[in-house]
């Protein structure tokens, strides 16, 4: 023993026993609290790479197409082609974004058949590419996550990829339905939790996609039409490890999920339902509640993510401002206020599931336009592709060349039920566009205005019905906003 700890130990012997046993019990408590820690530590998790599918030309799908459609089809009353033309107008989408292929197919009818091709070009395109750019071999991969909301064939979705890819009979595989656009965020989620409880590190393989084959509505219920006008074909994969010797290797390091559930309120239950309609025509019923369902789930949602998020300066600023409203006797304007949550992310990837829900989540956070552009970017290029937008908007900061080294990064998605899931990351490198980016050769376009889909006419005038039916629209409009007011008030 050295004389340093020999003079320790007899210092320690002199003290008096009152003293003794508090400053024993006291360091045994601190050790056992590092060894706990340190224990419980949970294995960092990577996105090593991702990758979006990208169709091929000949499915882009402008406004003439839908028409020709509806047309050819003979399912639609003149009103209800006209409805439809007057959502796609104010949709958001533009001319360039994707549709199944039974659109194109010149038999209008959804059968199977058509399903199975959607899925197995979009889900068979983005695992092969991401793979081969991640340096992966399928038998690597130990956890499989498929997600399609509306699409459950059997054998299931995971199944059609753990036989095309020749993936171990051990792999552990889930197919995730009815989870809506929310479905990418929650899917990452999941397979975080997985890899943790496995011994030995691994990979984690997600899977999102939709399918509009055998979801295309041919009746005339308006809240169920508006599927047809801004769901769009979109497939994401994305390559989840927690293998320490990837982490060199990987893009972003998942700091933080956060998952919240309202389906408890009826409200947001049925604010988008698939259902019958009175002829028996199934398909999604977007509810109007839907905007306002957004809106209060995202408020009760970002009050439990932002204490883990942001720095503390915001949230004793936070705080201040709403005391000070209080004080004022305003009660209404303290609870409409909002955290800047622009001082904990350098990019925000919102869910675009349609032109309403971005304009909601921008006025609800306080985003300005610079904020909210890759959402509207991505649903004017793609159209809402449910689950996989938020890896669309990734793609679209890489494609701009945004993503630097420490850069924080937010992925937001709602889905039904109605829920929403939150994805933080940080970024491990700069990233660039890769060859697979679905934005290359169309991302210099963007921000740019994006103009609502011009008639086909310079001198074209709406018919007397359309007319008619845009100052329907119109009131109904200004009715529900007004009763909103009544409902803050």
């Amino acid at each position: 023993m050295s004389s340093s700890m020999a003079a320790a130990v007899s210092t320690l012997r002199s003290l008096p026993l009152p003293i003794l046993v508090p400053l024993v019990a006291s360091a045994l408590a601190f050790v056992v609290t590092v060894l706990h820690r340190v224990l419980r530590r949970q294995r960092p998790v990577y996105m090593l790479n991702y990758s979006c599918h990208l169709p091929d030309a000949d499915r882009q799908c402008n406004l003439e197409v839908c028409e020709y459609f509806g047309l050819r089809s003979r399912r639609y009353t003149d009103e209800t082609a006209d409805f439809m033309r007057l959502i796609f107008r104010k949709s958001g989408l533009g001319q360039e974004t994707f549709a199944p292929p039974f659109i194109f197919s010149g038999k209008f009818e959804k059968t199977l058949a058509f399903a199975i091709q959607e899925a197995e070009e979009g889900l068979f395109t983005v695992v092969s590419q991401l793979l081969a750019k991640s340096d992966v071999h399928p038998r690597d991969i130990t956890v499989l996550i498929v997600a399609c909301s509306m699409f459950s064939p059997k054998p299931s979705l995971a199944s059609m990829i753990v036989r095309r890819f020749k993936m171990n009979d051990d792999v552990k595989s889930y197919s995730l339905a009815g989870m809506g656009c929310s479905a990418g965020t929650v899917g990452i989620d999941m397979a975080a939790r997985a890899l943790r409880v496995q011994r030995r590190p691994g990979y984690a393989l997600v899977v999102v996609t939709e399918n509009t084959s055998l979801n295309w509505y041919f009746g005339n219920n308006k809240h169920m039409l508006v599927t047809n006008c801004i769901f769009r074909v979109g497939s994401a994969a994305a390559l989840i490890t927690d293998v320490p010797a990837r982490r060199a290797d990987a893009k972003y390091e998942l700091l933080r999920t956060l998952r919240s559930h309202h389906g408890a309120d009826d409200a947001a239950y049925n604010a988008a339902v698939q259902m019958e309609d009175e002829d028996g025509m199934v398909g999604v019923a977007l509810t109007k509640d839907l905007v306002r369902v957004a809106g209060a789930g995202l408020r009760q949602h970002i009050s439990t993510l932002a204490p883990y998020v942001l720095p503390v300066s915001e949230l004793l600023r936070y705080v201040y401002r709403v005391a000070r409203a209080y004080s004022g006797g305003n009660p209404k304007a303290a609870a409409a206020l909002v955290p800047d949550f622009q001082r904990a992310f350098e990019h925000m990837c919102i869910h675009s599931g349609g032109k309403a829900v971005i304009d909601t989540v921008g006025k609800l956070m306080g985003f300005g336009l610079p904020v909210v552009e890759p959402a509207r970017a991505t649903l004017h290029r793609f159209g809402n592709t449910s689950s996989s937008l938020v890896l669309y908007e990734l793609a679209y900061f890489e494609a701009k060349r945004r993503v630097r080294a420490g850069d924080r990064l937010w992925m937001l998605a709602f889905g039904t039920g109605f829920k929403a899931c939150s994805n933080v990351w940080r970024a491990l490198r700069d990233s660039g566009p890769d060859a697979d980016n679905p934005w290359n050769g169309c991302a210099h376009r963007y921000p740019a205005a994006l103009p609502v889909p011009a008639p086909r006419r310079a001198d074209y005038r709406p018919p007397l019905h359309e007319q008619q039916l845009m100052q329907k629209l119109l009131k109904e409009e200004q009715e529900r906003e007004r009763l909103q007011q009544q409902q803050k008030q």
